[in-house]
């Protein structure tokens, strides 16, 4: 976030998800293109002149604010979900809820990277969200991306099921939100790489991806990574085919990213005069939009031993349980360029995404 979220009663600090706020009580709503929780009054608030009310999930926890303009009562977020459980499945739509949730902060890091954002809806191949669940009906659900299309099991947001399935696949980190970014590595590689040479260094890097996925998925449940593989890649899973491997580090850009930005907002810093893991600060910052891999990376190296070593006094395993060696700090370094090569504004986003909408920009 690109800012620190503050009640606008009471100044009090509100997560990201708030609906009222536990200080004051007052209820509040967040605006996407300022950053900014509003207080509400009957379900609406005025902005700069125009009137926007609560998204029509609100009764789902869903924040968010829509333009009075806008082409339907859901915000930016939901309209990008195309599937969802049944009206009637209570169950799974309390899944639903988590799972939004978590979308909203994705959606937000990715605007505020400056990243276009086309809803399934307005183009075709355009970012979507099929959001179900494997315990409604029996039937399986496979996480995935396909043409645009992110598909999430909503039994994933169970902490039982999903701790099962990462001991038994022996990942060392497994959420919602870490589906949600790998997958939507897999939707800007195809956006972002918008030429040739820039195929052909990704292809360097990673590996050629026209090489059969079927084949290489077949194999890599049969024999699992190779031997070595932390010496060129960020987990095993990417070891498994080039589209993996970038998605894997896409996403891994992202938890970096959004990491640091959450420490500098709050102002977390390591300072030298106290801390034992450096001789020099450490002080990360909201974007490294114009700042050299190696900064973001240096930053992260520090700022991630710290964060480990809390999370292990509270008896939890390291929050970061990773290591960038080399060839994935390449691998890094080409992801940051394609994210920060030409960021759009907010309102730019939200008029590609909208065009019923682009009288704002």
């Amino acid at each position: 976030m690109s800012s620190q979220p503050r009640c606008p009663h009471c100044r009090h600090f509100v997560y990201l998800d708030t609906l009222r706020c536990p200080n004051c009580e007052g209820e509040i709503a967040y605006h996407l293109l300022t950053r900014q929780f509003y207080g509400i009054r009957h379900g609406q608030v005025g902005i700069d002149g125009e009137t926007w009310y609560t998204c029509s999930n609100r009764d789902w926890a869903c924040n968010w604010l829509v333009w009075e303009n806008a082409p339907a009562g859901r915000c930016f977020s939901c309209r990008l979900t195309r599937r969802r459980p049944a009206a009637d499945d209570t169950v799974a739509l309390e899944k639903l809820a988590k799972t939004e949730e978590a979308k909203r902060r994705l959606v937000l890091q990715l605007a505020d990277l400056g990243l276009p954002i086309v809803g399934w809806d307005v183009r075709t191949g355009g970012l979507g969200f099929d959001l179900i669940s494997s315990l409604s009906d029996g039937k399986p659900v496979t996480i995935g991306h396909a043409n645009g299309i992110i598909t999430i099991d909503l039994a994933e947001s169970l902490d039982d099921r999903r701790e099962a399935l990462r001991v038994r696949l022996g990942e060392p980190y497994r959420t919602i939100l870490g589906h949600l970014r790998h997958e939507v590595g897999h939707y800007f590689q195809n956006v972002l790489l918008t030429d040739d040479a820039l195929w052909a260094e990704c292809r360097e890097l990673f590996g050629d991806e026209r090489v059969s996925y079927r084949d290489a998925l077949t194999a890599y449940y049969k024999m699992g990574a190779p031997s070595g593989w932390q010496e060129s890649f960020i987990s095993e899973y990417a070891t498994m085919h080039p589209w993996e491997d970038f998605a894997e580090t896409f996403a891994h850009y992202l938890h970096i990213t959004g990491t640091l930005q959450t420490a500098a907002v709050i102002g977390i810093r390591l300072d030298a005069t106290v801390s034992n893991l450096r001789d020099t600060d450490v002080v990360p910052l909201a974007s490294y939009e114009r700042e050299p891999i190696q900064r973001l990376l240096t930053d992260w190296e520090w700022l991630s031993q710290g964060f480990n070593r809390i999370n292990r006094s509270m008896g939890f395993g390291d929050l970061y349980p990773f290591t960038i060696v080399s060839p994935v700090r390449h691998k890094l370094a080409f992801v940051h360029d394609i994210v920060t090569r030409a960021p759009l504004t907010p309102e730019q986003q939200y008029a590609l995404a909208v065009p019923a909408e682009t009288e704002r920009a």
